[in-house]
């Protein structure tokens, strides 16, 4: 698929997705929100992806939604306040969709973070598995500083992310945190020097997992979602219904054959060191 924002390459069973509005600071407008979701709709249906990066080019991930055409959009709006209102309540819920699409992707998406991450960045790597960044990385959850209430995802996904009392700071000053921080508190998984080992540290992450059973990988991110927004007693029978219909694989008996043939291996070595 051709974007007007993004860049999207495929490398086997790894897609690589590229936020790509540098000369913008990667502000998000429209047509970046709409091709976002395309793309991961894409990526879930069309092609064989076991695992995906979200990155971006320039000098920062994103300045986050693009506050022009946004005021634009806004001020432009006439006729019944009814209805505008409920027009609007609809193009939010199109924003929000965008990028549930992520956490809907069966591939898991991990996020390579540098520079500014602002705003409806902040939604957007909240859908995402897993968030590595390069020491330059800053964040905030800006909208409180323009006067929005943060509506793309950030305010129900991140209390997963972060700690009540720290979330709740953050979105009630806006107030910058860095990478450093960012990873005390859990929120990234791991910090590099720059950009670019950011992405191959995403990289090493995402042939990792595409190493791994595609229909495990898929189910296990279906399990974790499901769990997050469940009781565990309504996890534990969704598991179980998930494993009743796939655990019979062909993917089951390769890996434990293989399994099976490392510990025979990894046996013998123990006894011969024993000796």
């Amino acid at each position: 698929m051709q974007f007007e924002t993004l860049d999207v390459a495929v490398d086997g069973s790894v897609v690589t997705v590229t936020l790509n509005r540098p000369d913008q600071l990667n502000a998000m407008n429209g047509a970046m929100f709409r091709e976002i979701g395309e793309a991961f709709r894409w990526i879930d249906s069309e092609t064989d992806a076991r695992a995906v990066i979200l990155a971006a080019n320039g000098k920062h991930f994103t300045a986050g939604l693009d506050l022009k055409e946004s005021g634009a959009v806004l001020g432009t709006q006439e006729g019944d306040p009814a209805r505008m209102r409920e027009k609007l309540r609809r193009h939010i819920l199109h924003l929000q969709d965008c990028f549930t699409a992520l956490e809907e992707c069966r591939a898991p998406v991990i996020a390579a973070i540098h520079g500014a991450c602002l705003g409806g960045g902040i939604d957007l790597i909240s859908a995402c598995d897993i968030r590595v960044c390069s020491t330059d990385t800053w964040f905030s959850i800006q909208e409180i500083n323009v006067a929005i209430v943060a509506d793309v995802g950030t305010l129900q996904r991140a209390p997963y992310l972060l700690p009540n009392g720290i979330l709740r700071e953050l979105a009630y000053t806006g107030r910058k945190f860095a990478a450093e921080e960012a990873r005390k508190y859990g929120f990234v998984n791991s910090i590099c020097e720059s950009r670019d080992l950011a992405i191959a540290k995403a990289t090493e992450i995402a042939t990792e997992i595409a190493s791994k059973s595609p229909l495990a990988v898929a189910g296990t991110k279906a399990v974790l979602n499901h769990s997050r927004d469940h009781t565990i007693s309504d996890g534990l029978d969704y598991v179980a219904t998930w494993n009743s219909g796939q655990l019979l694989g062909e993917d089951l008996v390769k890996a434990a054959t293989a399994a099976l043939t490392r510990e025979s291996v990894e046996f013998a070595e123990l006894l011969e060191s024993d000796d």
